[in-house]
């Protein structure tokens, strides 16, 4: 059990959450369930996945206990069908460095303290960049990490000896939201931000799974941030994910309830008609919710994800016709070509602050070159990932 000192309060507990009752959340799947090196190394961890366990009843429950998390062979060929009976696997596991500092290089990313307790994403989404990384593409289960007490303590450490507000990041490598009605983690989460001096809560989902959040002390320590499209382009493109107007109604709740809240439009598509598509959404988003922030971006993704994108759409899709021609930009990854992410951002930031003129708009992952073109004549503010 970790003992942190949060608000000069030694010996707080941290434990995993058992007293929910788990719940298989909508537009999730899972057909079997793995447990791997470290998952029931303890009597906690071992009461935390029964009562998990308890939420997917029927589920199949194997142990590879001697096989790290992230090497399970689902012994499945051809990188679509890979991934989609990844998604279908939920594996227990133990991630030891789930606190990190992202070294971006490249682009305009300020790098930000994130952590993990989740690996990858239950959703399908065809432009999808998580499936393309190193940690996901060989083995793309889906994981939830059961050392949660020892990755708060770290967090907890790290802020401290900071002494000051420092934000940690959930949804770099994962969705942070959408097995919470499963987990509970939220519960253990969100009150751990909201009694701590520095430490600082950003997440971004497309969960729409607020439930547990609304009645939780935050503090406004915790930041909530949503991955949205056009309801158009999200049917097109976003399978097995919660509708955006579940989306757009779970951050009307969350903002009732005091929390920030942020969106995130990303990636924009240009499909033919994006310029009244995407401006039309914007004015509609920006009127709904009371957001703190907006944050605009392409596709900027890696190879093995825009493999993946083309099985699933086809050679000629509307993501790759658009990508730059040559190599990467300068942190290796694929983006549109530069003009036209300069019109992409300034329609949509016109679009946006048409409604809301003073509403703090960002880019996100991008280019240097880009982001001056725009930030010259329509100020940017700063990203999504911090405070």
């Amino acid at each position: 059990m970790a003992q942190l000192d949060i608000f000069d309060t030694p010996d707080v507990p941290v434990r995993l959450p058992v007293t929910h009752a788990p719940e298989c959340p909508p537009h999730v799947h899972v057909e079997r369930i793995i447990l791997t090196r470290g998952s029931r190394d303890s009597p906690e961890r071992r009461a935390f996945i029964r009562h998990i366990c308890g939420g997917l009843p029927g589920v199949p429950v194997e142990e590879r206990l001697d096989t790290p998390h992230n090497q399970i062979d689902l012994r499945v060929r051809g990188a679509v069908p890979l991934q989609a009976a990844g998604k279908r696997t939920l594996v227990f596991g133990v991630l030891k460095n789930a606190v990190r500092f992202s070294q971006e290089s490249g682009n305009t990313c300020p790098n930000y303290w994130h952590f993990s307790l989740y690996g990858h994403c239950p959703y399908g989404c065809s432009y999808c960049y998580l499936a393309g990384t190193q940690g996901v593409w060989f083995s793309p289960t889906v994981k939830i990490y059961v050392n949660l007490p020892e990755i708060i303590a770290r967090m907890d450490r790290i802020a401290n000896e900071l002494t000051r507000p420092v934000s940690f990041y959930h949804g770099k490598l994962q969705d942070p939201l959408a097995l919470d009605p499963l987990t509970g983690y939220s519960s253990v989460l969100i009150p751990f931000f909201a009694r701590h001096r520095y430490a600082r809560h950003v997440q971004l989902t497309k969960s729409a799974s607020v439930e547990r959040l609304l009645d939780l002390e935050h503090g406004g320590h915790t930041i909530l941030s949503w991955s949205l499209n056009p309801p158009a382009i999200a049917r097109r493109f976003e399978s097995t994910v919660p509708s955006v107007e579940m989306r757009l109604r779970a951050m009307e709740q969350c903002a009732a309830a005091g929390y920030p809240v942020r969106a995130v439009v990303m990636p924009i598509v240009p499909v033919d008609d994006w310029p009244d598509v995407y401006a039309a959404f914007l004015r509609h988003l920006v009127e709904r919710v009371p957001l703190q922030r907006l944050t605009l971006g392409g596709i900027c993704s890696y190879t093995h994800a825009l493999h993946l994108t083309r099985q699933r759409l086809g050679d000629d899709n509307v993501v790759s016709r658009h990508l730059a021609p040559g190599s990467s930009g300068d942190d290796g990854r694929a983006r549109y070509e530069p003009g036209l992410r300069v019109r992409i951002y300034n329609h949509l930031i016109d679009a946006a602050r048409a409604v809301r003129p003073d509403l703090p708009v960002a880019l996100c992952l991008e280019e240097r070159g880009v982001w001056r073109q725009v930030h010259a004549h329509r100020p940017l503010g700063p990203c999504n990932c911090i405070l």
